[in-house]
């Protein structure tokens, strides 16, 4: 093959789309040991099965809109490529989902996926309709994706305390912070990308803020619920959400050394990693 046209194994997980549903699972399963304790296979299954499907079609429906496969970047390339395995898996994956929910999963999580499917429904809509114009920052696209990404993740967890419904899972403070960092990971990209293409220092310096504030208000959010959680049995999770959110600031004063394919794995990494700090702190 030629060197050109080589790809990094680390690249891969990115190309083929798994990075969301790694990230995903992840999370539910700190979510899971903060509410739960325990969660069956076919949760998270159902789970990676679905984000992987939705990454998937964002990304076929991408190609079908840029077109010319000179201004698509390597992950929609790649689908391009593979644009008829890609179909046949999702297809795949949605009857295998489907099959999940039905045969598996509790009655409540019906009422959770109607909301679930109206945001999913806006996110493509938003695809569908907003500019394409590459000197701008999809700041609501990205607010949508990351809230729907948090959503779609703790429900899977949250549909198995019985004794609460959907509103306190909107309310709670465990979903409210990681909902924060999954929009400032998906909105961290863009920013990036649109500061290294502008070279007018107050939109560099606008774009640098919109990232920098957000994850340092997140950061002491979450160093305050960890340090005032009275049972003590949040406070992994919310050391996990500042893990993330120290990780995202570090990998934004060093974006510079690192290409965009590598900032994007390195932004998914970083939400990856907090799982050693939940898992060493629970034990101990």
């Amino acid at each position: 093959m030629p060197a050109e046209q080589r790809k990094p194994l680390w690249l891969y997980p990115n190309l083929l789309s798994l990075d969301a549903p790694l990230v995903a699972v992840t999370w539910l399963y700190v979510f899971a040991k903060t509410w739960l304790g325990y969660l069956p296979w076919y949760a998270y299954g159902s789970l990676g099965i679905a984000v992987w499907a939705v990454y998937a079609s964002d990304r076929l429906l991408d190609v079908a809109m840029k077109g010319g496969t000179s201004e698509l970047e390597a992950r929609h390339r790649f689908h391009s490529d593979h644009r008829k395995a890609f179909s046949l898996g999702i297809g795949i994956a949605l009857i295998c989902g489907v099959a999940i929910v039905v045969s598996l999963m509790p009655l409540a999580i019906y009422i959770y996926l109607l909301l679930g499917g109206v945001l999913v429904a806006g996110f493509f809509g938003l695809s569908m309709l907003s500019s394409q114009d590459p000197g701008e920052v999809p700041h609501t696209k990205n607010i949508l994706a990351g809230a729907t990404f948090a959503f779609g993740t703790a429900l899977t967890a949250h549909v198995f305390r019985f004794e609460y419904g959907i509103g306190e899972l909107l309310g709670s403070r465990e979903f409210l912070c990681f909902a924060v960092l999954c929009i400032l990971n998906i909105s961290a990209i863009d920013l990036w990308e649109h500061a290294a293409r502008s070279s007018d220092r107050e939109t560099k310096a606008s774009d640098e803020l919109a990232l920098t504030l957000p994850l340092v208000l997140l950061a002491g959010v979450s160093l305050f619920h960890a340090a005032f959680d009275e049972r003590q049995n949040t406070r992994p999770f919310f050391c996990s959400i500042l893990t993330g959110s120290a990780l995202l600031y570090i990998l934004n004063r060093n974006r510079s050394q690192y290409s965009m394919d590598a900032l994007r794995v390195l932004a998914d990494v970083a939400l990856i990693a907090p799982l050693l700090v939940f898992v060493a702190l629970s034990r101990s």
